[in-house]
């Protein structure tokens, strides 16, 4: 099966299962991989009239089934991936003497992978990013692009490469006359450019905002409107820096959802490196997660597997004594526990199985607000 039927037999699943939002999401990513106008002109029709319609979900199911199925004769041609678009090798950013100091990092970023970068403030993961979409200059090592559209000249470059910070800057005019100019600036026609766009604006879930202005919107729609800028652009390489900053919880796992089902189009890839506080909703969408202590990096993954030392450790929320808890956890090979922030942080042996420790605290009583299993977690480079 092709990744293209996967997409598909994926978003039929959803509407069966009556998920009818995130197949909705799914469907306008499956149309944008056919670069299809006329499937674009059926899903807009359909979001106008989803809209108008809020409550008439079977008849919804049954008109995006039947996009569904004109998509499915398209043919798709896949994008390979097994190549790095940007290779980074033994990069160094120093800001003077006694100063901090960024690496020396080596790095390779593929397109349809989300790579999650993570570590307190002010270990460089803005620098990193900056560094590696030539907003800032390094002082040693190589940055190497592979992309599909290859120039000397840094301006066209920046086309397939863009860099978003945390604060964006304030729009001016409606929202969708910014977006079309965005397309006009390409050389895009009149006609194929409004359909590009109320594409991108329903693809976000921005239909009703779109003729509003900057200072009308909540910080949560202008990161929407911010990306839907940036993806016009059909960029290679995307790097974000804190895009969850001012989101809801449900709100930062929407986002990083459409990110990573954006970023996996089966013939427009993204390669997308992104920085955040929010550790377990990055670990969730990344294929990789690299995490930054003193301008050095850890691959979590590379990490996780050949530490020598390594246990199970355990997160744990609960109004029990520590006494109570290591009277719980008597026979399952406890090394340590930490009261770490109002959290106990427990170190087991690597062979103790997560189940047993859950069954532990079942047995004994004790009411837990929350648990989580942090061995493979870039969070237990937090509370080491």
């Amino acid at each position: 099966m092709t990744k293209a039927e996967v997409r598909i037999k994926e978003v039929t699943s959803f509407f069966k299962n009556r998920d009818i939002d995130l197949g909705y999401r799914k469907l306008m990513d499956c149309a944008i991989d056919t670069q299809d106008l006329k499937i674009y002109d059926d899903l807009i029709t359909l979001t106008d009239w989803k809209e108008n319609h809020p409550l008439d979900e079977d008849l919804l199911i049954t008109k995006s089934l039947e996009i569904l199925d004109k998509i499915a004769q398209i043919p798709i041609t896949e994008c390979n991936t097994s190549h790095p678009v940007v290779k980074g090798k033994e990069l160094k950013k120093s800001y003077g003497t006694n100063r901090f100091t960024l690496g020396p990092i080596s790095i390779e970023i593929h397109k349809g992978e989300v790579y999650g970068l993570v570590g307190e403030n002010g270990n460089g993961k803005t620098t990193l990013l900056r560094v590696l979409a030539k907003e800032l200059k390094f002082n040693n090592g190589t940055v190497n692009y592979n992309l599909d559209y290859n120039s000397k000249n840094d301006y066209d470059l920046r086309s397939s490469l863009v860099y978003i910070p945390q604060r964006t800057e304030k729009w001016y005019g409606s929202l969708k006359d910014n977006l079309k100019f965005v397309l006009s600036s390409y050389g895009v026609p009149p006609e194929e450019n409004e359909t590009r766009v109320l594409m991108m604006i329903a693809r976000f879930g921005l239909w009703n905002y779109k003729h509003l202005k900057w200072s009308e919107l909540s910080s949560g729609y202008k990161m929407r409107f911010e990306l839907a800028r940036t993806l016009l652009r059909q960029p290679e390489v995307l790097f974000l820096d804190e895009p969850l900053a001012n989101l809801d919880v449900l709100a930062q796992q929407v986002i990083l959802e459409d990110l990573k089902s954006i970023c996996n189009s089966v013939n427009n890839p993204i390669a997308l490196i992104l920085s955040s506080q929010q550790l377990y909703e990055v670990e969730k969408v990344s294929d990789k997660v690299i995490y930054l202590k003193n301008g050095k990096y850890k691959e979590n993954t590379e990490t996780a597997v050949n530490d020598s030392n390594s246990q199970l450790i355990i997160e744990i929320d609960c109004n029990s004594k520590r006494d109570t808890l290591k009277d719980a956890f008597t026979n399952l090979n406890l090394k340590k526990l930490v009261f770490n922030g109002g959290i106990y942080v427990a170190y087991f042996s690597i062979d103790t199985p997560f189940y047993t420790v859950l069954e532990a605290m079942g047995k004994h009583k004790i009411e837990v607000t929350y648990t989580r299993n942090i061995t493979n977690s870039t969070r237990r480079f937090f509370v080491s």
